[in-house]
């Protein structure tokens, strides 16, 4: 089954109507397209990707082939087995990060990613803790974006190896516009520390 017939061809006619509108409702939650970003304006974002709960690796495929839905997938990571970090006390992470090339403007697009989250069964119960997939978005073109629901670039990005060392090696020249350094500057940057393992690319 592809990834469209899974969303459902009602569920995704639906969720199509919302984009065109350029409001999209999650649960309780109303995301607006800014009128300053139209649809028709093409956008390279990058995306870190993880799962820890099941069959990891299928979990991560899965959802990689849902993002086909959102424009064209420019480039994917190895996958990296990480340790966690916060919440330790819980099974280790599979990551990878994902460049797209899309019309969505941010707030459509963070959407439609907790749409997807949801319908693969993450049920978000403890902070930071076990999910079947988690999809950020660490940059969207050279944007800034200090939304409560968005905040990119990512906060957290420049201090988590399991993002920067997948980000790195799709997009190591790709620069953090705040503090405008490449994604191999800010790795290089990184202390020993949180354990990331690549695993061979099949």
């Amino acid at each position: 089954m592809g990834p469209l017939l899974a969303l459902g061809v009602i569920e995704w006619s639906l969720l199509q109507t919302s984009l065109m509108s350029g409001i999209l409702c999650t649960s309780s939650r109303r995301v607006e397209q800014s009128p300053s970003r139209l649809q028709h304006t093409m956008s390279i974002v990058y995306l870190s990707l993880g799962s820890n709960i099941g069959d990891r690796e299928a979990q991560l495929r899965s959802a990689i082939a849902r993002l086909q839905n959102l424009g064209k997938v420019l480039a994917v990571s190895s996958f990296y087995e990480t340790e966690p970090v916060d919440v330790v006390d819980q099974s280790w992470f599979l990551n990878c990060a994902v460049a797209i090339e899309t019309t969505l403007s941010p707030g459509p697009l963070l959407g439609v990613m907790m749409h997807i989250e949801q319908h693969m069964g993450r049920r978000r119960t403890v902070k930071k803790g076990p999910r079947t997939i988690d999809i950020d978005i660490l940059l969207f073109d050279d944007a800034v974006i200090g939304d409560p629901d968005l905040i990119v670039p990512h906060p957290a990005m420049h201090q988590r190896r399991f993002v920067l060392e997948p980000l790195a090696e799709i997009a190591s020249q790709a620069r953090h516009p705040l503090l405008g350094k490449t994604v191999h500057e800010l790795l290089a940057d990184l202390p020993a520390g949180q354990v990331v393992k690549r695993l061979p690319k099949q």
